[in-house]
């Protein structure tokens, strides 16, 4: 496989991978980024198509950056929303426990 077809399938499994929200796929790619780049350069001057394709790998990468933080700002927000309503949680669990005709022991 070439070197840009090589970057483009980098990028393309950033890209996927940020847009199903698979973070697992996700942290293993960005993991394996500096690897597999230090590998395909192997000393060789990069090309200009493929410092294009490096470019694309980079918005990829920023594309995929900007879902996580999408993603973390959502769950923080819903934490922050289970903290504000936790004496109602609580309240609420305690008056299920407390409630004589529940028929579970």
């Amino acid at each position: 496989m070439d070197r840009t077809r090589a970057i483009d399938e980098l990028g393309k499994v950033l890209l996927d991978a940020g847009a199903r929200a698979d973070w697992a796929l996700l942290g293993r790619a960005v993991g394996e980024l500096a690897p597999r780049l230090r590998a395909l350069a192997g000393g060789r001057p990069w090309t200009d198509a493929e410092r294009a394709a490096l470019e694309q790998l980079r918005g990829a990468h920023a594309t995929a950056a900007q879902a996580v933080a999408a993603a973390s700002a959502q769950l923080q927000a819903r934490m922050d929303e289970m903290l504000a309503n936790k004496e109602g949680w609580m309240a609420y669990a305690l008056a299920d426990d407390n409630d004589t005709g529940s028929t579970q022991r």
